[in-house]
């Protein structure tokens, strides 16, 4: 998740500003994260019974998931720098319209086409609320006590949609998929009311990086559609070496901006600290297991077991649920051992859960399944937390809020690629535990990779 930036001197006005306002604030603010964090989870579960509905095959459903993935990771970016631009309040009710009209449209979809386009809307969406969101408490509270409380509220709202969206999928897909997007509109009518009581925020005039942005959606784009289509028609389709080659020549764009630009939004000598480096590729590797995880079990476990969608959704709660109740006691062992120990203790323990999923009979019982999946989601408050206050203690002050978008893009990219990846696996077998097999291995190796480049963590510098 961002962290949040730096926010403008607050007046003697915004002192004395009313408690209504401020609470306003906040919950408008967790509001937003909620669904932001729901909706990218509460679909997969959802997945069978879309195809149901509208048809299309693999690689229609892998867009409806990383169609909001990959807007949300190309956008956050240059989303912080933007807020500032419209003042935190404007940026956040724009954004939070656009997530509830996409919502609206996912809901109404007639054909797959069109969901996917949604779901790229929506993620836009999504992209503009998240820095808005914590710019929005940085203003509200400018005690950092009192601040450090709300943003407690506001993170304990992520891990509670993370747990629920299984869940709430597989309930709501009960009734109909179309429920787990309008859910959105009351929750998003009740965050515009919030937010309508809360203080307007100033702006800043902040520049933009326009061709590192329109590359860096160009080269992620190409991708994850060359790595998608090459699941259905192979790697040597026309189209996918077309896109492909398209996403090189943007990404080699995009370098060129970052390292030549006046304004660039990643500054390359940002990467010049390792752990910098290290934590985005921890940031990666996590999303990549957990967000693979979910989507080809949600695919097996009702197409292969024959599992209902509410079924599904119970067999990931205990690794969500979990997560939510160890922020507390990681950060008491943070303090006693160094961030080090969390974080390789809790990638470790994710690959090897990966691992052992992945050898598991087609026989194994779905209560197991359950239990043997738990630390591929605690694996998210034990070294993702540690690694986003190491990252952050790590840079200059300036550097946080890019910083924090970098780490948080390499997050959404790793959940993107991933789904790409395993879905092409899928899709490439006739049989979908080869596939799942396959992608739990692939994923297994990616996070025993970042363990072991954990172990090259140095100490943040010591304030002087």
């Amino acid at each position: 998740m961002s962290a949040p930036r730096t926010a403008p001197r607050l007046t003697a006005a915004d002192a004395d500003e009313p408690r209504g306002s401020v609470s306003a604030a906040l919950a408008a603010a967790v509001l937003g994260f909620f669904v932001i964090t729901l909706d990218a989870l509460v679909v997969n579960v959802a997945l069978p019974n879309v195809r149901n509905d509208l048809g299309g095959g693999m690689t229609g459903l892998q867009w409806v998931v990383d169609g909001y993935t990959l807007m949300f990771a190309a956008l956050l970016l240059s989303a912080g720098s933007f807020s500032d631009r419209m003042g935190a309040h404007r940026a956040f009710g724009t954004g939070l319209i656009v997530f509830v009209a996409s919502s609206a449209a996912c809901g109404l979809a007639p054909n797959l086409s069109v969901l996917v386009a949604a779901r790229l809307v929506q993620g836009a969406g999504a992209a503009l609320m998240m820095p808005s969101s914590l710019t929005l408490i940085r203003e509200a509270y400018p005690d950092p006590v009192k601040r450090g409380r709300a943003i407690a509220w506001w993170t304990i709202s992520g891990s509670v949609a993370a747990a629920a969206g299984p869940v709430a999928g597989g309930a709501l897909s009960l009734v109909s998929w179309r429920m787990i997007f309008f859910i959105n509109l009351p929750v998003g009518v009740v965050a515009l009311f919030l937010l309508a009581r809360a203080a307007r925020s100033p702006r800043r005039a902040m520049p933009f990086d326009r061709t590192g942005q329109i590359s860096a959606v160009v080269a992620m784009g190409g991708l994850t559609f060359g790595v998608i289509e090459a699941g259905a028609d192979g790697f040597g389709a026309p189209k996918v070496l077309i896109a492909l080659a398209v996403a090189v020549v943007a990404l080699a764009v995009f370098v060129a901006a970052q390292a030549r630009g006046r304004h660039p939004m990643v500054p390359p000598d940002l990467f010049r600290s390792r752990n910098m480096l290290i934590a985005s590729g921890s940031g990666f590797a996590f999303m990549a297991g957990l967000t693979g995880t979910v989507f080809v079990y949600s695919l097996y476990l009702q197409q292969e077991r024959g599992l209902s969608s509410l079924a599904t959704g119970l067999v990931f709660l205990p690794m969500t649920a979990l997560s939510a109740f160890l922020g507390v006691p990681t950060a008491r062992l943070t303090e006693r051992f160094g961030p080090r120990v969390p974080i390789v203790g809790g990638l470790f323990l994710m690959g090897t859960s990966l691992t052992v999923l992945a050898t598991l009979p087609a026989s194994t019982p779905a209560w197991l399944l359950a239990i043997v999946m738990i630390p591929v989601g605690i694996c998210g408050p034990l070294a993702m937390q540690p690694t986003t206050a190491l990252l952050l203690e790590s840079v200059t002050a300036n550097r946080s809020g890019v910083a924090s978008g970098v780490f948080n893009t390499s997050r959404q990219i790793g959940g993107a690629l991933a789904v790409a990846v395993f879905g092409a696996l899928l899709a490439h077998h006739t049989q979908l535990l080869h596939g799942l097999r396959e992608s739990l291995v692939i994923a297994a190796v990616v996070v025993f990779c970042a363990t072991a480049a954990n172990l090259l963590l140095e100490p943040a510098p010591q304030p002087k």
